[in-house]
């Protein structure tokens, strides 16, 4: 799911920069609109304008903005290559993504995830798995455009595949068995290539390994259980209550950056509101949903998952930071790609999963 802006408004991030101002000279030829349209837009830089905010500019999934961060800190040598129009209007906040594709995307994925966990468990499984190969697609494909990264993409997807079946059928260890020989295949299928850069491109393998397949394994862990559609149900509604709590909060009262540096449009009100929506949802959804549990459990459920939502978003904020994209794909339209779906959803899935074991066992 992705980067958001969490409540600020355009002329606040660090991506954009005041230009002329409409003064008696202004006009078309310097690219000011009528006030009523009038909307800030960044400056574009010359190398292809990837590193703005990160793909959580999406309404549906977290809280909508505009673009914004990772621009250079000044106009580019002999100014700005787009000029600026007059200011926004007092208060006007707006989303920088298709409205309405974000919100068809998102009830789509929505009926078929649900279609899939409540029909058959090993349909599920098949949905993670795809998801998983499409996610590893799309990381090893950025990393080999923007930073001539060549993690092998084979071994990655069979074992990555490999892995959650086997944290499905098997359990926890048999996930960790699963993960170690995913690493060892990497290592030995770069060994076809010449030695140059091995050593980069195989520790970005691993990690690849780690943060798509081995991440999403737990949600497999989840669905393995007598219980296990009410879990991993219980885990979906929590991520993007803790989404939606951070925009609604952010984007009506955000005022102060939570990591400017990472991600701009981020408040500490919208954690807030992401810790207060989560706490709630928690404790109804361990009333209702899981057998044996209790509200104050879902309390302390609903807490730890809008840190790790939290910290997944930014923690992918960076990743596409580094790299000056974006989003790491384009398949969803008004939403990226499948890895700006589950930056907040993966690093989720082991504290509840976690979390669910010490609170009601293994199911």
């Amino acid at each position: 799911m992705n980067d958001s802006p969490w409540g600020t408004t355009p002329s606040a991030g660090p991506g954009f920069h005041p230009g002329p101002g409409p003064g008696p000279s202004a006009g078309p030829a310097h690219g000011v609109r009528d006030t009523a349209q009038t909307r800030l837009m960044p400056i574009v830089p010359d190398a292809g304008g990837g590193d703005q905010e990160e793909s959580g500019d999406r309404p549906g999934h977290r809280p909508g903005g505009t673009p914004s961060g990772g621009l250079p800190d000044g106009p580019p040598p002999g100014g700005p290559s787009v000029p600026e129009p007059a200011s926004p209007l007092p208060g006007a906040k707006r989303a920088g993504r298709d409205l309405r594709a974000a919100i068809g995307v998102g009830l789509g994925l929505g009926a078929v995830i649900l279609a899939a966990l409540f029909l058959l468990k090993d349909v599920f499984v098949a949905v993670i798995v795809l998801a998983v190969v499409v996610g590893l697609w799309e990381l090893t494909s950025r990393l080999a455009e923007r930073k001539g990264i060549r993690a092998p993409l084979v071994p990655l997807a069979v074992g990555g595949a490999a892995m959650v079946v086997a944290g499905y059928a098997g359990g926890a260890r048999a996930a960790w068995v699963a993960m170690a020989l995913t690493c060892l295949a990497v290592l030995v299928w770069r060994m076809a290539q010449p030695p140059h850069d091995y050593l980069k491109d195989v520790t970005a393998g691993v990690f690849a390994a780690f943060y798509v397949p081995f991440l999403a394994t737990f949600v497999a862990l989840m669905l393995a259980a007598d219980d296990g559609p009410q879990r991993v149900l219980t885990f979906l509604l929590l991520t993007v209550v803790s989404d939606t709590g951070a925009y609604a909060v952010g984007w009506r009262f955000g005022r102060r950056k939570l990591a400017p540096r990472i991600s701009p449009g981020k408040t500490r009100e919208g954690l807030l509101g992401a810790v207060g929506f989560a706490v709630v949802a928690g404790a109804l959804c361990m009333e209702l949903l899981i057998d044996g549990g209790t509200w104050w459990q879902g309390l302390l459920l609903g807490l730890a998952v809008a840190v790790s939502a939290t910290l997944g978003d930014l923690g992918e904020s960076m990743i596409k930071r580094d790299l000056g994209i974006k989003d790491m794909g384009r398949l969803l339209p008004g939403h990226g790609g499948i890895m700006d779906r589950l930056d907040s959803l993966l690093p989720t899935a082991p504290v509840v999963w976690l979390l669910l074991v010490l609170c009601v066992g293994t199911g």
